[in-house]
């Protein structure tokens, strides 16, 4: 886009009278904005933090219904009750640009051609740019008799603030010898590891308590993990602690009077009916229908589509998209956001000069894969079929550390809360120059 056209889309809205942060969204009702941004997560605050001071105030516009941001990888160490809830929530309003206008609201319907969204309250809003992160949602009523599970004892999911608090107390009121299951759905989930990890630090509380336990693991895929280095490591851990692990196995319902959980094996149709005294629950996932059922701009699958590299819309010129919303074929974590926010830097930057994007995402993401309360194992790696490796320190990452596990609970907090929602973090890929003597791997 030209810096003439700009300058004239800026001179249609510098005389509109905006109020950041605005409750009311009648104040905002049929606004342009230079730049709409659809989500508040990690990859929506990152971009508004990132545009908004650039482009001037009232010219970004960000659509986030939610009042409180979780820093949601924390929440295995809520579950495992290593962190309090409290500490990974943040006010909404102190993580969005001063600069922005915020609709604390839902999108309704997006309408590309048109440049423009649709609000719940039934306001329209128009842009000139536009960038999706809108995440995935859960989706614990596919499961049938879950809902009225999560009423009892025991079942517990660290995926959602509502249940995460339920984890811990499973733990600590497990029988001995009892039954614990931990499952893996399937859909593509936020923080692919996130099933496991939980699962250790489970089964080492178990264990130091004095307490003897049948852990199972029902995962929906083929592989305990996507890349071979670090599932070949896992393998070993899971065979040390005698952990059960059934791949291909779906969870289709729970049955809470009898505490039975119904899976589905994948490949022979089989049903599989096991007790349980604990059973932690990674929902299925999609995105939300605003996106995924609008074809325009979603895949097969429902995700933006998206070039992988680019981040840009394979249709529409003027829509980028970040996050785990996105058809981008990597691990859906925060560090996945915060690699793609560079990209974004670059090529949103470029298409508001008027110029074609020219970075390119390599895929990086990363999955610090906890294995207990002092451990952790830190997975780095592309979107390479298959992934492959993509590590930033010189050591072998596959191996349990108490270091990687110091960063994963106290230093990746800080990077997300003062780097990566304000902006400023984009991964660690010039840590991974300088550590590698300027080799990208």
């Amino acid at each position: 886009m030209k810096a003439v056209k700009f300058l004239n889309t800026v001179s249609k809205t510098e005389n509109i009278s905006f109020r950041a942060f605005s409750v009311s969204s009648q104040c905002h009702a049929d606004k342009h904005f230079r730049l709409l941004v659809v989500g508040g997560g990690a990859g929506g605050c990152g971009t508004a933090s990132k545009f908004a001071s650039k482009l001037g105030k009232g010219k970004v516009a960000v659509i986030e219904p939610t009042t409180t941001h979780y820093y949601q990888p924390m929440w295995t160490l809520v579950g495992g009750g290593l962190k309090t809830l409290e500490q990974s929530g943040r006010p909404m309003e102190s993580l969005l640009p001063k600069e922005a206008a915020w609709f604390k609201e839902k999108v309704q319907s997006f309408q590309p051609d048109e440049n423009s969204v649709t609000l719940e309250s039934g306001d329209k809003l128009t842009y000139d740019y536009m960038v999706v992160a809108v995440g995935l949602q859960l989706r614990y009523d596919k499961i049938k008799g879950l809902l009225d599970a999560f009423e009892t004892p025991g079942v517990c999911s660290n995926y959602s603030d509502k249940y995460v608090l339920k984890t811990a107390a499973a733990i600590k009121n497990f029988p001995n010898g009892g039954n614990a299951l931990f499952t893996f759905p399937n859909t593509p989930i936020k923080c692919a590891g996130a099933p496991q990890k939980i699962m250790y630090i489970s089964e080492e509380a178990f264990r130091e308590a004095g307490k003897k336990a049948n852990i199972e693991f029902h995962s929906s895929l083929a592989v305990l993990f996507g890349v071979k280095k670090y599932a070949d490591a896992l393998w070993k851990i899971v065979e040390q602690r005698g952990i059960n692990i059934n791949l291909r196995h779906n969870l289709i319902e729970v049955k809470p009077d009898s505490k039975e959980a119904v899976f589905e094996h994948l490949d022979t149709k089989e049903l599989i009916t096991r007790p349980y005294d604990m059973l932690h629950v990674t929902p299925p996932m999609n995105t939300p229908p605003a996106l995924g059922e609008n074809k325009q701009l979603a895949n097969e699958g429902g995700f933006l589509d998206v070039d992988k590299e680019t981040l840009r819309h394979v249709k529409y010129p003027n829509i980028f998209g970040i996050g785990d919303c996105t058809s981008v074929p990597t691990a859906k974590t925060a560090a996945a956001v915060a690699g793609q926010l560079g990209i974004m830097r670059h090529n949103l930057g470029a298409v508001l000069a008027g110029k074609d994007p020219q970075a390119k995402y390599d895929g990086y993401t990363s999955c610090p894969l906890v294995t207990g309360r002092k451990t952790c194992v830190l997975a780095e790696f592309d979107f390479q079929a298959p992934p492959q490796p993509l590590e930033t320190f010189p050591i072998n990452q596959a191996k349990e550390r108490v270091t990687m596990y110091m960063m994963k609970a106290h230093v990746m907090p800080q990077l997300y809360w003062y780097g990566l929602v304000k902006g400023w973090w984009e991964g660690p890929a010039i840590f991974r120059k300088l550590f590698r003597f300027g080799f990208s791997k």
